[in-house]
């Protein structure tokens, strides 16, 4: 388990500032590989993140106690949890009033807050992707498109990746950068793309031109999922894979912008939105979730 504490004004948007309450909330995004919190108080945003484990309810109760022994605060300082996240559904707690909200509102919202001219954002997470648009005037969403029907542009094709080419997977986004030969990847299907590495593999390729491949080839299915929504700058990358330096290097290239490099790890986005927005229902100036209707794709 990982932890870290800032100052609001050296990672919120200043423009943002104002408009955070006076109160302490917690948002906790459980994912189907890593699970992150964040608290908000009058002056700091700690944060937490930590392996997800079996139960999810679980896993929220240790970053909830280890947020308040990192903030030194007693649990009754703590107005409201809001869960999102892979696991959300599963989070409850008997003494801290808790609300459960979609990923794409809270990564909307978190994105919003880290730089307010944020008008598209690309979200891949273990078991899927998605592209959101929002409204730089209130950080809400406008319109998105998702994918978790296939793992192929997900975190989970990472760890397959590098555990057929023998790499750490914190190492395979740097490897990528190696590459000195373009490889293309044809297959649109986790399971076909795996056989298609061991052909590659067996005629000789070399790992960082195989790991560019792949890398690219996410970053493809990705792209479908923005033109369907369009591409206004600013942009911005979160979830778990925004750490993977080889898959942003490969939007960026197809999509022919940079992604704007926000002053707190883009993995808690998710998670500071939660908390932001729970901030709002507490203070009872917002609703909680107002995302437009999903639209599943196939990329």
């Amino acid at each position: 388990m990982s932890e870290s504490s800032f100052k609001i004004a050296d990672v919120i948007d200043p423009r943002k500032i104002p408009e955070l309450q006076p109160v302490t909330t917690v948002g906790i995004d459980i994912g189907s590989r890593q699970s992150k919190a964040v608290m908000l108080t009058a002056e700091h945003v700690h944060t937490v993140i930590t392996a997800s484990g079996v139960h999810p309810h679980e896993t929220a109760a240790r970053l909830v106690n280890k947020l308040l022994k990192l903030a030194q605060l007693p649990r009754s300082d703590i107005s409201m949890i809001a869960g999102t996240g892979y696991g959300r559904i599963a989070l409850q707690f008997s003494d801290i009033p808790a609300e459960v909200i979609t990923e794409i509102t809270c990564h909307a919202m978190g994105a919003h807050y880290l730089n307010a001219d944020t008008r598209t954002i690309i979200d891949i997470g273990g078991q899927d992707c998605k592209a959101i648009k929002l409204d730089t005037s209130n950080g809400r969403v406008t319109e998105f498109a998702m994918n978790d029907k296939c793992a192929a542009g997900s975190g989970r094709f990472l760890e397959k990746t590098a555990e057929m080419l023998g790499y750490p997977l914190e190492e395979l986004g740097a490897r990528a950068m190696q590459s000195t030969k373009q490889l293309q990847m044809s297959s649109q299907c986790v399971v076909f793309a795996e056989s298609e590495i061991v052909s590659l593999k067996a005629t000789g390729e070399k790992g960082e031109d195989i790991a560019a491949g792949v890398h690219f080839a996410i970053a493809r299915r990705v792209c479908n999922l923005v033109n369907r929504i369009g591409l206004d700058p600013e942009l911005a990358f979160s979830g778990g894979v925004s750490n993977n330096i080889g898959v942003k290097h490969a939007l960026e290239s197809l999509l022919g912008r940079p992604f704007v490099t926000p002053r707190l790890n883009a993995v808690f986005a998710g998670c500071l939105g939660a908390a932001v927005i729970a901030q709002q229902k507490v203070c009872g100036i917002a609703e909680l979730d107002s995302a437009p209707q999903e639209m599943e794709v196939e990329a």
